[in-house]
């Protein structure tokens, strides 16, 4: 029997963040805590999202809302890394970005985990941005599967084409 296997990868469906981004400009356009603060939202560059208001509490409000509307999309807020507001003449800024793929060093932690704390017999790869683990028997790989939730990574897991 060939052994059964399943992916570990940090992925992000980009039209879920388009979508809570747009949710989020609308509210904020309709909300009247923000009339007049020039509060705003936008993508900048291909995975970098800008918030502006004329003040750090309201750009800090403005990202709040964007977290609540991700939560709701079902995207975990790991995923998204948000900077510090900045001063820029007389608006702040505050750039946030969306992670995606699992780096080496993390991989290798992960692998690390599963090597130490998993059942025997099961293989954990890296390859490029994501983790094959592989084992004989399924019971094993749902082990894992339920080890690797009951841990608390600094980045978002998703568990993908298991078979």
């Amino acid at each position: 029997m060939a052994d059964s296997s399943f992916d570990i990868v940090s992925k992000v469906e980009r039209q879920e963040v388009d979508n809570a981004l747009n949710q989020t400009a609308k509210e904020i356009s309709q909300r009247y805590d923000f009339k007049g603060v020039g509060a705003s939202i936008k993508w900048s560059g291909e995975d970098k999202i800008l918030m502006e208001a004329n003040s750090e509490d309201r750009v800090k409000a403005v990202l709040d809302v964007f977290q609540s509307k991700l939560v709701k999309r079902g995207i975990s807020l790991k995923a998204l890394d948000a900077g510090e507001p900045q001063l820029s003449g007389k608006e702040y800024k505050l750039f946030a970005s969306i992670q995606e793929g699992i780096s080496q060093e993390n991989a290798k932690k992960v692998a690390k985990i599963i090597r130490d704390e998993g059942p025997k017999g099961v293989k954990a790869q890296v390859q490029g941005d994501e983790l094959r683990v592989s084992s004989k028997s399924r019971d094993d790989l749902q082990t894992v599967i339920a080890l690797l939730k009951g841990k608390d990574f600094d980045f978002a897991l998703q568990f993908v084409n298991y078979r």
